[in-house]
């Protein structure tokens, strides 16, 4: 026998008994309500009761008599008893008010009661703001939470739609929406009644919004949303991820939510499970990788109807390219079918096409945005391309280009002043590394000017003595500063700028802990490193997996112990890697826009005992970084592409005269064919524009790679938010994609390999800002530009003598060098050598007598250079191994005294 407690609103009004059963519903507010049988006079302020059931709770405060939430918080950690009736089995929400502030929890735990805060955030509800309520001429700031949380109509939602149990750490828990999810998916809805299919929109919500269950929450409710005409208004809503491993708690979350069985598909195998979800009846929601749709592509006349919604996992850029036009042709296979040719751009109506048969034109029309398609795009850190495609476009004055915003914002901004992140800027130090280079090229070579810079800034970061420098100040950092944070679980990163650097860093950072003695003892140190694939350097190849010790995949779960503290990583782990005992980041990589917010943010993850966190960097500025988080920080926002951009290069390109339409057709539909047979009819008509282009002059060549570098870059883009379908461009794209692989490389000289050609003669790695609080307090809200520079080719590089490309170099990074900073044994050396009392030692005694002397000597320069050395003065006089290696170098001084004097 089934006993329903309450009836919640039907899907639509098809079924008139349904609508009577919700109607019956009785909702009530009870005032001090008798509520405990361990303590029977003790009365709850309000209690919201349905059917007779209390369902939440609320202690009510005034601020004008000196109490607020903080009070009433109290009040629940202290006089009221978890066990109790009401709070054990009944109410699902606690809810703190004063006039100002709303916080709430889901469960008493006496004093570990937690509670989180259930504001709109300052600037309203959606909007940018930081944390707390605007204040409101209508009186109280918090008259939101009585007005629409608690109407009845939406009550009964957000208890019917929202609330659900979840099993969290092996916990049986109580889920309740924070206010920002509550709203943003009510506004979804909203808007989607208001505007049908076919409207983007794009949630910026920072980390530790929550987004999982944001994002499930409003797969639900879109599943059953049903139009005035109680049709629903999407057949199947479709949640993808671009990452080839499916976020597992996403896939967890949606189909935690109660559901009926075969409604929610899982796509964690294979395409197969995708093409048995899209053809079937059964699945109103479809959670699946991106990647999966170019298997399925083929299967579009088969799919279960024609209107989808579909949410997008951590939009960004890559939503723009081939699997998205793949998607677009899995789910929009009649809507591409019937667009008239009049959209396919005046090209396409000469000719008169037939998308049936014109297989570049159907490939165009697949790639513009589709009617029929909803995209809600979820992300922290919107680029431009993001906004354009998903955005809320708003329209500028007069004479001023319009721009994107978000539809729904929850900034990093409010998620920090809710502490619901750290905030990884507010202990920021920085160091700078100064050299000194000498060329030692005998016939002082022009090189090209960046090309060579970079290169010799590579030559430096791997240079023996820096990498040696920055893992002592890394490993002695971490032992004096962070080991201790977090109850002593905390851990570190190390961010390198390549898979070499990584490799160089983890056997350095390796050596100075076996020489220390780290390694060993009641809390030994150890380190892991994290690249992708193998890589092949002096002979040697290596791999994550033979230098960690275990498979590559257990490195997540093995970095949770305590057994391993510090990560090195190139290019992994970067995003997307959620390990809240992060604390502590030593950054050796230029990091710019979103790639600096979503590295530094692996450290924002809050974690019991987690108070702070810390960044030591050696290769950006703290106003570097400051300016990367300022357009992310509050709200971020860009300006409206131009089309024309995309004409502008095409007209550029077919200007070179070396693109032939005809050709460009004939290579083109071959491409499409998908035939193995017809790959020598692509490569014929590609080698005639290959012909062309190799006899036109270096310059040329150069500005036509670039400009079509640009177009294939910026095009799949571009298709997405015209409006309008262009064969031409369509084919362009198509034919210029494959030409760039075929186009040779300039025949220009070599560039000098700068290590065999410059010495480092100095360098010294020096703090210049110590643990600075860098926390933002608002954000930039300048547009961005989706495509700056588009159009514009190549410029001719700059060349210059080596020489004084090196001058340059050491007039700014040289700044404040002596010859004590020469390289650490440089160093000593010249000590010894401005040494009169051994030079007379050298002149009259033999080797062995020199070497007694040069014995007790040798501490003594070193002591006095322990100021700017310290740790390598450290390292002398706690290592007899290393000492002995150093006076085994010095000896060598011996012959330089007498040489002196024979020359």
């Amino acid at each position: 026998m089934t006993f329903r407690v309450c009836f919640f609103k039907p899907a639509n009004t098809l079924t008139p008994a349904l609508q009577e059963r919700y109607a019956a519903n009785r909702t009530a507010v009870v005032r001090q309500l008798h509520h405990s049988e361990s303590a029977p006079a003790l009365s709850l302020d309000v209690t919201l009761v349905v059917n007779g059931i209390p369902t939440a709770s609320a202690e009510l405060k005034n601020t004008l008599t000196h109490q607020g939430v903080q009070e009433a918080m109290q009040q629940y950690r202290t006089d009221r008893n978890p066990s109790d009736l009401i709070f054990r089995a009944r109410t699902v929400v606690h809810f703190a008010v004063d006039p100002h502030q709303v916080y709430m929890t889901t469960r008493l735990a006496r004093d570990t009661t937690r509670f989180l805060p259930f504001n709109q955030g300052s600037g309203g509800a959606g909007h940018k703001g930081g944390a707390g309520n605007p204040t409101t001429a209508a009186g109280y700031a918090t008259s939101y939470l009585w007005e629409q949380v608690w109407q009845r109509d939406a009550w009964l939602d957000l208890l019917g739609s929202f609330v659900h149990m979840s099993d969290i750490g092996g916990e049986r828990v109580t889920l309740f929406p924070r206010y920002h999810q509550w709203h943003a998916v009510r506004s979804i809805l909203a808007a989607t009644l208001r505007d049908g299919a076919g409207t983007n929109r794009l949630i910026q919500h920072s980390a530790g919004s929550g987004k999982s269950n944001t994002i499930a929450w409003t797969a639900h409710r879109l599943s059953r949303l049903h139009g005035g005409d109680d049709t629903p208004i999407f057949d199947k809503v479709v949640v993808i991820t671009d990452r080839v491993v499916l976020d597992r708690q996403l896939q967890d979350t949606v189909a935690g939510l109660e559901h009926t069985p075969g409604t929610i598909v899982r796509v964690d195998k294979n395409s197969a499970q995708l093409r048995d979800a899209l053809s079937g009846h059964a699945a109103r929601i479809v959670v699946t990788t991106l990647q999966k749709f170019p298997v399925v592509a083929e299967l579009a006349a088969d799919v279960v109807g024609s209107r989808f919604a579909v949410l997008v996992d951590e939009a960004h850029s890559s939503t723009s390219g081939e699997a998205m036009k793949k998607l677009q042709e899995v789910l929009s296979a009649a809507e591409i079918a019937a667009i008239p040719p009049e959209d396919l751009g005046d090209p396409a109506v000469d000719e008169g096409v037939d998308l049936g048969t014109d297989v570049i034109a159907h490939s165009a029309a697949a790639r513009r945005a589709q009617q029929n398609l909803t995209y809600i795009a979820f992300t922290a850190t919107p680029k431009p391309k993001t906004l354009n495609t998903f955005g809320t476009k708003i329209p500028g004055a007069a004479g001023e280009r319009d721009t994107y915003e978000p539809f729904h914002l929850y900034s990093m901004r409010q998620a920090i002043e809710e502490c619901f992140i750290l905030d990884v800027l507010a202990s920021y130090t920085t160091f700078t590394t100064y050299f000194k280079l000498v060329s030692t090229a005998p016939d002082d070579p022009e090189v090209p000017v960046d090309k060579a810079r970079a290169e010799m800034a590579r030559f430096i970061s791997l240079h023996p003595t820096n990498l040696r420098a920055k893992a002592e100040i890394i490993v002695e950092h971490f032992r004096g500063k962070t080991r201790g944070k977090i109850n002593g679980h905390a851990k570190a990163m190390v961010v390198t700028r390549s898979r070499l650097h990584a490799v160089r860093y983890k056997q350095e950072i390796d050596a100075y802990i076996r020489e220390k003695g780290y390694d060993v003892g009641p809390r030994p140190l150890h380190a892991l490193v994290a690249f992708s694939g193998t890589l092949d350097h002096q002979g040697v190849t290596y791999a994550e997996a033979t230098m960690n010790g275990f498979k590559e995949g257990e490195l997540p779960s093995r970095f949770a112990t305590d057994e391993h503290h510090l990560l090195v990583v190139a290019e992994k782990y970067q995003t997307g890697f959620d390990q809240p005992l992060l604390h502590t980041m030593y950054v050796d990589k230029k990091l710019a826009n979103v790639k600096a917010v979503q590295t530094l943010s692996r450290l924002n993850r809050t974690h019991p005992g987690k108070t702070d966190t810390f960044v030591l960097d050696f290769a950006n500025t703290v106003e570097e970084i400051q300016d990367a988080f300022a357009p992310f920080f509050e709200t971020a926002s860009t300006l409206a592409v131009d089309p024309n951009d995309a004409y502008t290069m095409q007209h550029t390109l077919m200007a070179a005269h070396i693109l032939d339409p005809d050709e460009m057709d004939i290579a083109v539909r071959a491409l499409l064919s998908g035939q193995a047979s017809q790959q020598k009819v692509v490569y014929a008509q590609l080698g005639r524009a290959v012909e062309r282009f190799v006899a036109r002059d270096d310059h040329d060549q150069q500005a036509f790679r670039d400009t079509l570098t640009s177009y294939v870059r910026a095009y799949t883009f571009l298709a997405q938010v015209m409006t309008w379908t262009d064969r031409d461009l369509e084919r362009l794209y198509l034919f210029g994609k494959a030409l760039l692989t075929q186009l040779p490389h300039a025949e220009t000289d070599p560039m000098p390999l700068v290590s065999d050609q410059v010495e480092l003669t100095h360098l010294r790695t020096a703090l210049t800002a110590e643990e600075e609080n860098a926390a933002l307090s608002e954000g930039d809200d300048t547009p961005g530009d989706p495509l700056p520079g588009a159009g514009k080719g190549g410029q001719d590089p700059l060349v210059d003598k080596l020489s004084a490309l090196v001058e340059r170099l050491n007039d700014k990074f040289g700044v404040g060098t002596t010859d004590a900073d020469k390289v650490w044994f440089e160093q000593q050396r010249l000590e010894i050598e401005a040494d009169d009392e051994l030079r007379v030692v050298a002149l009259h005694n033999s080797r062995d007598a020199f070497d007694l002397v040069l014995r007790e000597r040798v501490p003594h320069h070193v002591a006095n250079r322990q100021a700017e050395n310290g740790k390598m003065f450290d390292l002398f006089f706690n290592q007899p191994r290393f000492q002995q290696l150093v006076l085994e170098y010095l000896s060598e001084t011996y012959d330089t005294f007498r040489g002196d004097t024979t020359a």
